[in-house]
């Protein structure tokens, strides 16, 4: 039996991962790298720690690895922050989980000050029983801290609870810990990655999983 739904945030809750691919971009053209935007959102689900490697250097990465996770940090907020916006019917899933006795749980590859304000973007103060986000664990997605965490919190097992993520990192990193995943279109991966991943089941976006609630893998 499902008895708690952790979700990520970003592309998942809020239309953000073009703006975080467009962050990213600003963010390495101001030291001076030029990568492809493409290669640049495919790897958008990822953490700073886990997104910069893949186009940054060793010797890089120990040079300025750690100054632009600041500077794209501080532009986020700055710049992008303001664009972002929740899906429609975020707000209405939660209440139906809640109604349906389910748990729910953030768990975001974002910086808990992102996270915190997505959660009121979205106006879901009071629908979740926690969070936990890269600030508290030592590596982001893929790599399954964000969901051990959760589940740590919530005091459940992995097959109590299903992973509700809109990218390839967040299946796999759920799945390193025997979590299944739900994996939504609207973070602008296709359905062959998502599948190729691991998702039990692929739905367009919040709004999309609550009309089909009753026949979905959340309502067992």
């Amino acid at each position: 039996m499902i008895k708690a739904a952790i979700f990520d945030v970003d592309g998942t809750l809020v239309d953000s991962n073009d703006l975080h691919a467009e962050a990213w971009d600003e963010t390495l053209r101001h030291f001076g790298k030029e990568i492809p935007y493409r290669d640049l959102r495919e790897q958008i689900g990822k953490g700073g720690d886990q997104y910069l490697p893949e186009f940054l250097s060793a010797r890089e990465m120990r040079e300025i690895g750690e100054d632009a996770e600041k500077f794209r940090a501080d532009l986020f907020k700055r710049k992008y922050l303001g664009r972002v916006r929740p899906f429609p019917q975020v707000k209405e899933l939660f209440e139906r989980l809640r109604a349906d006795r389910k748990r729910i749980a953030l768990a975001s590859s974002g910086n808990a000050d992102e996270a915190e304000h997505h959660v009121k973007l979205a106006r879901l103060e009071g629908l979740v029983e926690t969070q936990t986000s890269k600030s508290d664990v030592k590596h982001s997605k893929p790599s399954p801290d964000v969901f051990t965490s959760a589940l740590n919190l919530l005091h459940l097992q992995a097959d109590e609870a299903i992973v509700i993520g809109d990218t390839p990192y967040d299946v796999q990193a759920a799945k390193k810990i025997g979590l299944c995943t739900v994996a939504l279109l609207c973070g602008g991966f296709s359905e062959d990655q998502l599948r190729a991943s691991g998702a039990i089941a692929i739905y367009d976006d919040p709004a999309d999983v609550l009309a089909s609630y009753a026949r979905s893998p959340l309502s067992r």
